[in-house]
């Protein structure tokens, strides 16, 4: 039997949501005040379990609202959840809100140090494959140009490009494949082919379910941050697809 990379137990996440129409921010302080706010909860998800094992490809899929990020972000570890708990067995690297750590005032190639750094990366790592990150990347014509000049596509792809350069135990992946065009969509596509027969296991969401049947072993279907099936990749996508 395989060994467990992530596991899953039952987990929930709660919000609370402010109730009734507020008009202004002025209303919202005078509420505050006279302590006439009131709150729902909502739940994103409710009573989430499921393992993943080593070298596996896990895909989620869902309709927006369906809890898909907030599952992977408390997968990630960047955000906790109400109740229930996650464990990971392996170094992580998470594909979410690409360039979440970058700096808009700093140019591309400060940026490259800053996010790898806080990926973890040592400076001297850094310096020897900023070139290969650069390269990827294609963004040569504009590394030396501040990141608040970037398009959010550009962005997303210097993300990419650092993210990806060392082949972590395990990656999370939220719709990283629709960034960039069409050429740089099959070359980040090619990449994550590659980081999965290498033997990463990989948590994934993307839309295309086409793309989660050809790329999952298995696949999670959640529904109004509830569980409604696991299994084999694509009985699940054409379940989903018929609903």
């Amino acid at each position: 039997m395989k060994d467990v990379a992530v596991r899953v137990d039952h987990v929930s996440m709660k919000y609370k949501l402010m109730s009734g129409k507020v008009n202004s921010l002025k209303q919202v302080f005078i509420n505050a005040m006279t302590r006439k706010i009131t709150y729902e909860e909502f739940s994103a998800l409710e009573d989430v379990s499921f393992e993943i094992q080593k070298g596996e490809v896990f895909g989620v899929v869902g309709l927006n609202g369906a809890g898909k990020s907030t599952l992977l972000k408390i997968v990630a570890g960047i955000i906790k959840p109400t109740s229930g708990a996650v464990e990971r067995f392996g170094s992580l690297v998470p594909l979410i809100e690409l360039g979440g750590g970058f700096n808009a005032e700093l140019t591309g190639f400060e940026n490259i140090y800053l996010n790898g750094m806080l990926l973890g990366y040592s400076k001297k790592f850094i310096k020897e494959r900023t070139n290969e990150i650069i390269e990827f990347s294609e963004l040569e014509k504009f590394i030396h140009t501040p990141l608040k000049n970037y398009s959010s596509g550009m962005k997303a792809r210097l993300g990419f490009a650092i993210a990806t350069l060392v082949k972590p135990e395990i990656l999370i992946v939220d719709e990283v494949l629709s960034v960039g065009d069409y050429k740089f969509k099959e070359k980040s596509e090619a990449k994550m082919k590659s980081l999965m027969s290498s033997g990463t296991t990989v948590l994934f969401v993307s839309h295309s379910i086409e793309q989660m049947k050809s790329m999952c072993n298995r696949v999670l279907w959640l529904d109004q941050g509830r569980v409604k099936e696991i299994g084999p990749a694509v009985e699940v996508c054409e379940k989903y697809q018929s609903q």
